[in-house]
């Protein structure tokens, strides 16, 4: 099986971003979650992401770099795993330039080159560890974990996610699907995370989902039936060049992939970990040097204390792990702190 990772990034620091930023933003507006700085800023940690990969999971077959038009100086454009990729190439003109991220994802399938089987990743998230194909996928599944999820209706997050679920409630029967795939949708593996599914099996709606905030394992077949189906609503939303309360997410489409049963049940908490920097910094800097789980998430926040304290603390923590350069980086890099 042929198995890709597509990763987004951004360069903020880019005179030109900049430019075009501000004309269609106004400012970075650090009160407001959908410009903030922290939503774009780059740690300067993305070697280690292809550090990450190289060492941890060589058997990638390409990584589909997706930016604005961007590209780091260090990073060595003629390896031949690697395809840079920008909006212009997969995104309709009408709708750029898109600083939401959940327009440039619904697209994603439209990368010239990609695989049936892909991986995506935010550049927040990094392999620590070493990590097999069958973590991703098997019997040509995606793995995943398909368990409910009280949200507080006050979530502005929840609200773009209720906007999914309308639109699979639209075109799937919740309790067809869950007796279609009650193995699936009652594996033993989820333990107590499952106790939602057993609560909830007599109500007749689907209601949101659990959604592990790291690489996520999608079908490309998957967003091509998504749009056959809800490509009207898809393309309405997708002239806001900023996070609206109206969008649809990406929760979409691997939502769409559970209730079709194009998955295999994994409990995927197990070996992958979300730290808020706010509040966890200290675990995150020990995950990292322990290598405790495959896959982790340094989630922003424009409130961190001490950043670049934190920031010098995980840099040197990644070090421990990967100190090598990949054959990602061409020979004149070197790490250069952020902030």
């Amino acid at each position: 099986m042929e198995i890709d990772f597509v990763i987004t990034w951004v360069d903020m620091d880019d005179t030109e971003w900049k430019k075009n930023f501000a004309k269609y933003s106004g400012k970075i507006d650090n009160t407001k979650n959908e410009v903030s700085e922290a939503r774009f800023r780059d740690y300067g940690f993305l070697k280690y992401w292809f550090r990450g990969v190289e060492n941890f999971a060589p058997w990638v077959r390409k990584i589909h770099f997706v930016t604005c038009g961007q590209k780091p100086d260090w990073l060595d454009e003629n390896n031949p795993k690697l395809n840079l990729v920008s909006h212009k190439d997969f995104i309709p003109n009408e709708f750029l330039p898109s600083y939401n991220s959940v327009v440039i994802e619904r697209y994603l399938h439209k990368i010239p080159d990609l695989a049936e089987h892909f991986v995506y990743f935010n550049d927040d998230f990094y392999i620590i560890n070493s990590i097999r194909q069958e973590r991703f996928f098997r019997n040509g599944l995606p793995c995943d974990i398909a368990v409910f999820q009280y949200n507080p209706g006050w979530s502005q997050w929840y609200k773009r996610i209720k906007n999914n679920i309308r639109v699979i409630n639209e075109h799937f029967d919740k309790k067809e699907v869950m007796a279609q795939y009650k193995d699936k949708w009652f594996d033993k593996s989820y333990g107590s995370k499952a106790r939602w599914n057993y609560l909830l099996k007599p109500y007749g709606k689907f209601v949101t989902l659990r959604t592990p905030h790291n690489a996520q394992p999608f079908l490309k077949s998957t967003f091509e039936e998504v749009w056959a189906a809800a490509g009207k609503e898809l393309t309405e939303t997708s002239v806001n060049r900023f996070r609206a309360l109206n969008d649809l997410t990406p929760e979409l489409f691997r939502t769409w992939q559970i209730c079709q049963g194009n998955f295999e049940p994994y409990n995927t908490y197990q070996d992958t970990k979300m730290f808020p920097l706010m509040v966890r910094p200290k675990q995150a800097v020990r995950a990292i040097r322990e290598q405790s789980y495959s896959l982790v998430c340094l989630n922003d926040n424009i409130h961190i204390r001490d950043y670049v304290k934190t920031m010098d603390e995980i840099r040197t923590a990644f070090e421990s792990i990967l100190p090598e350069k990949s054959s990602f980086e061409t020979s004149m890099n070197t790490i250069t702190p952020k902030g």
